[in-house]
């Protein structure tokens, strides 16, 4: 990419990682940003509220050490908190708060709780150092023509006595969007590539809160877990931040949220209360009711499309080509890695043509199969992490990771949170591994059903069936 022209679109995690990977291969790269300087505290957020906080894990680290900048990687994990499980809160039959860790992996490894805004300086802060990056901030891309390479944005800082904004026309190489679920590159890439694209906003608003320090400055609880207070339909979930508060976020159904926006304050409380023990003991009740009306009330959304390229000219990564549900952690980590994936194809390649087909026919398939186990997880995070069945199946999994590495074993969470392994690829293991335990599971209840003569009969039956083979392959 010497001497090539590579323009991203969106400054976030995502887009400042792809403008990293283009300018370490000689490009001249310009990133322009709708907002202002994310630097910036009073940059406000494109939905007015911080984002959910973010997990990292090593598909992002693994994306942002393949960037070989190793104290930029180091300026990162500094900014996160390791999490080594989620911590369950229930009550127990007498009533009782109760709290159960559920570790990730049985061989240690854990999630990092990073503020997105932290990450997104450290990492603006290393472009704005590299004499091939140029920032274009308050820009918002209005147009573009993908067979000629050119493309227009206005300038949201309107400067001088007209009251229309001034446009302008840029021309590239290589445009890369990264400007999230509701990008404008996406919008108009659709113009020229014939794009299969799918839209679908779940049955759930959020909605932020923050969990203060204590009084003496500590966490109210467990810094090194993220905090889950699972109620069937609906959840809370708290994460920690460095200043030792906890960003947290109610999940619910719409007409959850409807209700308690009618209702009387008390209600709020009470519901809390009764689903979320102890989280009032955390956030004062009038503090409760204060951020629920404070903060909006958003939506989730899940997008697919495909191809995530047009010709030789653009291509899209992250939420841009692929928006998720937060539920498994990997909306940031899925387009980090897509960041590398990508940039893997165009050094593999040296027509950029043929690298971006290479890198949309493989990563579509992953990158639906994400957006699909996040929805899933949903369930798990809200109901799944108190069912019987489930520890079940993960105590069996994780004790046969641990004792038996031989045998290839991993829980499926593992696999996505804690290897490179593409997503497509997880499920088809851990689809293989879920007939096998099934299987087990059927043989086991048999034997203990019928008894011994129930092993007489498979013996017999093994028997014959042995005798009927060696029989066929003398013939």
């Amino acid at each position: 990419m010497e001497g090539k022209k590579v323009v991203v679109v969106g400054a976030g995690p995502v887009g400042s990682l792809a403008a990293l990977y283009a300018s370490k291969r000689g490009a001249d790269v310009e990133i322009y940003e709708l907002r202002g300087d994310l630097r910036n505290a009073e940059t406000t957020p494109l939905n007015f509220t911080k984002s959910i906080n973010l997990a990292l894990s090593e598909r992002g680290i693994n994306a942002l050490r393949s960037a070989e900048v190793p104290e930029l990687l180091q300026a990162v994990l500094a900014q996160t908190i390791p999490m080594h499980g989620r911590m369950i809160h229930t009550r127990s039959p007498t009533g009782a708060l109760s709290e159960q860790s559920q570790l990730y992996d049985v061989h240690g490894r854990f999630q990092r709780s990073v503020d997105r805004g932290g990450l997104n300086k450290v990492l603006l802060d290393h472009l704005g150092s590299l004499p091939n990056v140029k920032f274009f901030f308050q820009h918002k891309m209005t147009g573009a023509d993908f067979r000629k390479k050119k493309g227009w944005f206005e300038l949201s800082d309107k400067s001088g006595s007209s009251d229309r904004a001034k446009e302008i026309e840029v021309d590239f190489d290589l445009l890369i969007g990264a400007d999230g679920a509701h990008s404008a590159t996406r919008y108009h890439m659709m113009k020229f590539a014939r794009t299969d694209y799918h839209q679908e906003y779940i049955d759930c608003l959020w909605c932020e809160f923050t969990m203060p320090a204590t009084k003496s400055g500590d966490f109210a609880i467990s810094p090194n877990h993220l905090h889950i207070w699972p109620a069937g339909s609906f959840m809370f979930i708290a994460l920690p931040n460095l200043d030792k508060s906890f960003v947290c976020t109610f999940f619910g159904p719409v007409d959850l949220f409807v209700r308690l926006e009618k209702a009387p304050d008390t209600e709020l409380v009470q519901t809390f209360d009764k689903y979320f023990p102890g989280v009032s003991n955390y956030i004062q009740p009038d503090d409760l009711v204060a951020q629920f009306k404070r903060n909006p009330h958003l939506p989730l959304i899940n997008i697919k499309c495909s191809p995530h390229h047009f010709s030789d000219s653009v291509v899209i990564v992250g939420d841009a080509a692929n928006a998720m549900v937060p539920f498994y952690g990997q909306g940031m980590n899925a387009g980090m890695e897509s960041v590398r994936v990508l940039f893997s194809q165009l050094d593999e390649y040296p027509n950029t043509a043929e690298a971006l087909t290479k890198y949309t026919d493989q990563r579509t398939k992953d990158a639906h199969t994400i957006a699909d186990l996040a929805l899933g997880n949903y369930a798990e995070m809200r109901h799944s992490v108190t069912s019987p069945l489930y520890k079940w199946r993960k105590y069996i999994e994780e004790t046969l990771d641990k004792y038996f590495p031989s045998l290839g074993w991993a829980t499926q969470y593992s696999r996505v949170s804690f290897s490179n392994l593409r997503y497509s690829e997880v499920v088809q293991h851990s689809k293989s591994q879920k007939q096998i335990l099934t299987f087990l599971l059927l043989a086991v209840t048999v034997t203990a059903a019928v008894g011994p003569a129930a092993a007489v009969w498979a013996y017999l039956l093994r028997f014959r069936m042995s005798k009927h083979f060696l029989s066929g392959l003398r013939r």
